[in-house]
């Protein structure tokens, strides 16, 4: 029996704006101990006994973070298979239920998105182990969190009766939508009914003859879009073409509603999808008066509210039930029950064209970083971080010119036809229009200070000439 792991990582997690944005969403930052959220789920499942390396499933945008993140944590993938435009669960679980099969047909795929906060492992792998029975029966087999209050923002399963050949299991007697607060209280009560977690224990075989019975065009295109896709590094790209025929559908309208075989094992363990900053007060350490903090504020009369604080002192007086989160560039101010509104101020941005809806002052590439300082119509000062061993690409600039000043480590520096080698303190001027690349040869981070000038000075005025990272 071999357990293979396919981790989702393809959300853009606006939920939590300004901390999680669509270039740096929640799944690769940290709200829990020393790993992101990604990276703990990841090795959640390769401590699971039987597990073999994990499959994720992620956008192009994201492939070097996934792979920086779980080296990091000496988690190697199976693969990273990236989709050209997101079409829900079912095509990707899909996906990964072909390539898996294709290589272990009597494989289990446990489903697990990147971005759920687990406290307790060994609970949540005990669980897991324990569906194993019912999964190899053929069962579908989808895992519910006994609730802990009347919630509104999660669907829920209803439990029917006990598996003929594992009790530990039920048949799903019905999946329901977010339900309205009575009815959430309802369920709570009569404690039948649990959260719908959005984690999956699938026989591959019985997951796709029942995706052939009952989604048969999703799985054409989904056979095409691995056969018409291409290996790029230690990447798998989907075809876009035939991904483009995929509805895009989620696993449980596709499946799960329809199938005989789904069934359900409830659990008991802490857990949180963390779909919004509430959840994030749910589960935190309150303080006597049911605030939860984190980084620097000072309270004075305030209850029941919730402080993030990244880069300043945050202060409030005489406040009750309300979330500030603070960034370097963007400041959200919330009642705390209306927090699910984010996503329609992520959406304003967009519409406006500002980065703060897409980006953090500070990007990650895959050689390392660069964080905006300063900038005005004609200028700009970014702050670069190259990685050990990393390199920029060879490239051009139609609009501007270029200034790097060495703070730490040591640069080596393609200039137009020169090679120069450049350490702290020493300097170098890039001529607009001039081709170069900047690498670091040392063994520790290489940081410098960027000044741009120039008629235009957005990120797209850049010609490629070459690039370890196959970017166009």
């Amino acid at each position: 029996m071999n357990i293979h792991p396919v981790i989702l990582s393809g959300g853009s997690g606006t939920r939590l704006w300004p901390l999680s944005r669509e270039a740096m969403p929640k799944q690769f930052l940290h709200f829990h101990g020393d790993h992101s959220l990604l990276q703990a789920t990841a090795l959640r499942s390769v401590g699971l006994t039987g597990a073999t390396a994990p499959t994720i499933l992620a956008n192009n945008e994201h492939r070097f973070l996934i792979a920086q993140q779980l080296a990091e944590v000496g988690v190697k993938p199976r693969d990273i298979i990236l989709e050209p435009i997101g079409r829900n669960t079912a095509p990707a679980l899909t996906i990964a239920a072909l390539s898996i099969g294709a290589q272990d047909p009597a494989a289990l795929m446990l489903v697990l998105p990147s971005d759920h906060l687990i406290a307790d492992t060994k609970a949540f792998q005990a669980e897991v182990l324990a569906a194993v029975p019912a999964a190899e029966a053929g069962h579908l087999v989808t895992f519910g969190i006994r609730p802990r209050w009347a919630e509104t923002g999660y669907g829920y399963i209803a439990c029917g009766k006990p598996l003929p050949d594992d009790a530990a299991c039920s048949a799903v007697a019905q999946f329901i939508e977010k339900p309205e607060l009575a009815r959430a209280e309802r369920f709570l009560a009569e404690g039948n009914y649990f959260w719908n977690s959005g984690m999956f224990l699938f026989p591959v075989k019985a997951f796709l003859a029942e995706i052939e019975r009952l989604q048969p065009a999703l799985l054409d295109a989904c056979r095409a879009a691995l056969a018409e896709g291409q290996r790029d590094l230690d990447f798998t790209r989907l075809a876009l073409p035939a991904m483009e025929r995929c509805a895009s559908i989620s696993v449980d309208y596709a499946v799960l509603e329809h199938t005989k075989l789904a069934a359900v094992r409830p659990v008991d363990y802490e857990w949180s999808d963390l779909g919004s900053w509430k959840a994030l007060w749910d589960i935190g350490q309150k303080d006597a008066d049911g605030n939860v903090t984190h980084g620097e504020t000072v309270l004075e009369n305030v209850q029941n509210s919730y402080f993030y604080s990244e880069s300043r002192l945050v202060t409030a007086i005489g406040v009750e039930g309300i979330v500030v989160v603070e960034t370097p560039d963007a400041i959200l101010v919330s009642n705390r029950e209306s927090v699910q509104g984010v996503r329609a101020i992520v959406d304003k941005l967009k519409a406006q064209k500002r980065p703060e809806g897409v980006t953090h002052l500070k990007v990650h590439r895959p050689w390392g970083t660069y964080e905006s300082v300063d900038a005005s119509d004609r200028f700009q000062v970014k702050r670069i971080t190259v990685n050990p061993g990393a390199k920029l690409s060879l490239q051009m600039h139609h609009h501007r010119a270029e200034h790097w000043i060495v703070v730490t480590g040591t640069a080596r520096v393609t200039r137009g036809e020169d090679i120069i080698m450049l350490t702290e303190n020493e300097s170098t001027y890039i001529p607009l229009g001039v081709k170069h690349r900047l690498e670091n040869p040392g063994r520790i981070p290489l940081e410098l200070i960027e000044v741009q000038s120039g008629s235009y000075l957005g990120e797209d005025d850049i010609v490629r000439f070459e690039d370890t990272y196959n970017r166009s």
